[in-house]
């Protein structure tokens, strides 16, 4: 069963004492257009994420989006080498100035380069398994949504193609009755000349034929939104052919009404994937 290209998902993160969200959202696109919303450092498994989203996503543009909730405290690092030489640095001033050596440890902790205060940055490749399982997760909730939207498209592109059959019978009907009436009135000579010039068997044939085309489409399970789009473009051919060829009213109500329903599934054609 086709798919749509709409769709969301999302999936908890907890690892060591890391804690992050997923999220995976996918629109329409006429190709596949990846987009990362990614935390400091994690440019490096933007391949890794490109690839495990292909393996379900095949047309669309998504975005895939980590936040960090929780991460280790920053780190305070003590500079023992920096305080022995503000200290060293504090003697020789007092012995060459004859200072008094009131230095306290408050004073000591404020000296520039005594202490540091580090943020901890959540390394992708230690997270990577436990993040793996997360965005797969995701992509299982964002798969069932797209298959869900698929089944509504498949529903009205059917319902459409139905109402196409309808008016080509309609159509067929209205040309033999056409032909019948004209060949009392004309001669042999004269109605061969007109029944070759209002022949639309073929075109009705390869309309029928793209409909049994399009219906197979429906039930398949690859990307198929640009092959849709495609066929819809040659129903649009072969129904503006027929309308040129059968100048009549009823003919031409029905040829409308069958580009209407066309463009109706050519508009569908951008949701599938």
């Amino acid at each position: 069963m086709i798919k749509g290209m709409t769709g969301f998902g999302s999936s908890e993160l907890t690892s060591g004492s890391v804690k992050a969200i997923v999220e995976i959202k996918s629109l329409n696109h006429r190709y596949f257009d990846i987009n990362y919303y990614l935390p400091i450092g994690f440019g490096s498994i933007e391949q890794k994420l490109r690839q495990l989203v292909q393996s379900t996503v095949q047309r669309g543009r998504v975005t895939v989006a980590i936040k960090i909730t929780e991460k280790p405290t920053q780190t305070v690092v003590f500079h023992k080498d920096v305080v022995k030489d503000h200290m060293r640095y504090a003697k020789q001033l007092q012995k060459e100035f004859g200072l008094e050596n009131n230095l306290t440890l408050s004073d000591v902790v404020r000296l520039p380069g005594v202490i540091e205060t580090k943020e901890s940055l959540v390394q992708p490749e230690k997270v990577w398994p436990s993040l793996q399982k997360s965005l797969i997760k995701a992509l299982a909730a964002l798969e069932q949504m797209r298959k869900s939207e698929g089944r509504s498209l498949a529903k009205d592109v059917s319902e459409k193609l139905r109402g196409m059959s309808a008016q080509l019978s309609t159509i067929q009907a209205r040309a033999k009755a056409i032909l019948a009436e004209a060949k009392k009135q004309l001669s042999p000579e004269e109605f061969a000349s007109l029944q070759k010039g209002l022949d639309i068997n073929e075109e009705i044939a390869r309309l029928k034929h793209y409909i049994v085309e399009v219906r197979t489409l429906l039930k398949s399970k690859v990307s198929v939104g640009k092959k849709i789009d495609f066929i819809a473009q040659e129903m649009q051919r072969e129904t503006n052919t027929i309308g040129s060829k059968l100048q009549d009213k009823i003919v031409s109500n029905a040829v409308i009404a069958l580009k209407s329903k066309i463009e109706k599934i050519r508009e569908q054609a951008q949701n599938i994937e």
